[in-house]
């Protein structure tokens, strides 16, 4: 035993093998052939931000007149409405009764209207009936009035029992709301809606500033969501204003279509829609 141990001893222990540390590289992404970046990563596994045009429809072109800096502005436009009108100048045809042949006249020139300009007529404010920003602040205000218009109608249903389709059967036997007796007649109430409503559009009319028209700000922003000078953050609420007014505007076409199909209002459709499952 002890000369094994003296073996094993005087034997050459085995050399070691020299290692060297390698820093670990970051992980190298590799892009497959046929494949285009759509941007950084971020959110949810399997999201990437879109860094691309928005189009309201793949593969087609913006047109000109859509340069995409209005808010939500998606390049919808297939009929052409908001095309800058040009306008040809044509003089006038040959009247000459002794000549055996009168010409017409040719073009003289063309020209463009400057469009958007707001004067104070109240009534027609826009120098140009078809001007995106007249589309802009039309699309807007009734985009608004369809928001309370789509709530409103739950809210009412919910409250009284009676379809949005029905109310105005209902105001005729009397004005109720949420179960109170209002002391007015349906005249009366028509002539108070048009008053204040009318009132409101001749007085918002008034103001020549197309921005202002659009977002009065003051007592309409009472949180002061819309202020600072965070301009991309004032440009996100305003698109996130025009697509959940368009998404409205659709919903109470839908509101409209269900009350001639079923006969029913919005909580009643639903229930039926319930009923299938």
């Amino acid at each position: 035993m002890s000369f094994l141990k003296n073996f094993n001893k005087g034997a050459a222990a085995p050399a070691k093998t020299a290692t060297k540390k390698v820093a670990k590289s970051a992980p190298v992404s590799v892009k497959k052939a046929g494949t285009v970046s759509t941007g950084t990563r971020k959110g949810g596994v399997g999201y990437r931000k879109y860094q691309g045009d928005a189009l309201w429809l793949p593969n087609t072109s913006r047109p000109g007149w859509l340069d995409g800096s209005l808010p939500g502005d998606r390049g919808f436009d297939p009929l052409g409405l908001s095309r800058p009108s040009d306008f040809v100048q044509v003089a006038v045809d040959e009247n000459d009764i002794n000549a055996a042949k009168n010409f017409k006249g040719g073009v003289d020139g063309t020209f463009a209207a400057t469009p958007d300009l707001v004067s104070e007529t109240r009534l027609a404010p826009y120098s140009e009936v078809f001007g995106l920003q007249r589309f802009r602040e039309c699309e807007l205000i009734h985009g608004r009035w369809a928001m309370l218009a789509c709530l409103g109608a739950i809210v009412a249903e919910a409250t009284t029992g009676v379809s949005w389709a029905e109310a105005g059967k209902v105001e005729l036997d009397g004005a109720t709301y949420a179960g109170f007796t209002l002391p007015f007649s349906i005249t009366q109430l028509v002539w108070i809606e048009a008053i204040l409503v009318g009132g409101a559009e001749l007085y918002r009319n008034s103001e020549l500033d197309p921005e202002r028209r659009l977002y009065p700000g003051g007592y309409f922003d009472p949180l002061n969501l819309a202020g600072g000078d965070d301009a991309d953050k004032v440009f996100r609420l305003k698109t996130a204003e025009i697509k959940h007014a368009r998404l409205a505007m659709v919903a109470f076409a839908g509101y409209g279509v269900q009350a001639l199909s079923t006969g029913e209002g919005a909580l009643g459709s639903l229930a039926k829609f319930g009923e299938t499952f």
